[in-house]
């Protein structure tokens, strides 16, 4: 499951890259932009702001759903669908961004949806 917290090696991801902003995109389509990312080792993820496709919702997502960083269009491509993202454990800036029991839980999820 640690796996799922880290950047895999073909994402293209450079450590210390700013992806706020960047667009989201799922496998079947546009999901929203980057709000929050980190790079800890271990535990890194970005939130993503789903306006208007879910309304008023944010989602994190590990780094380990992430397949690509598109660093010149500013786009993140996952491999998971909107609905998988739709359906993740709900996520609350204020309790589940240092919350290791929600990482957990969340980690549990995507792990289970694994490609």
């Amino acid at each position: 499951m640690n796996d799922i917290w880290g950047y895999g090696p073909a994402s293209r991801y450079s450590s210390g890259m700013d992806l706020t902003g960047y667009k989201v995109e799922a496998r079947d389509g546009h999901v929203g932009k980057v709000d929050d990312a980190t790079d800890e080792v271990g535990s890194a993820f970005v939130v993503v702001n789903c306006k208007p496709w879910l309304i008023g919702k944010h989602v994190m997502l590990p780094a380990g759903t992430i397949t690509v960083v598109d660093a010149g269009e500013e786009t993140i491509h996952v491999n998971r669908t909107k609905d998988e993202i739709k359906n993740a454990p709900e996520y609350n800036p204020e309790l589940h961004r240092d919350d290791p029991t929600y990482r957990s839980t969340l980690g549990g999820y995507y792990g289970s949806h694994a490609r």
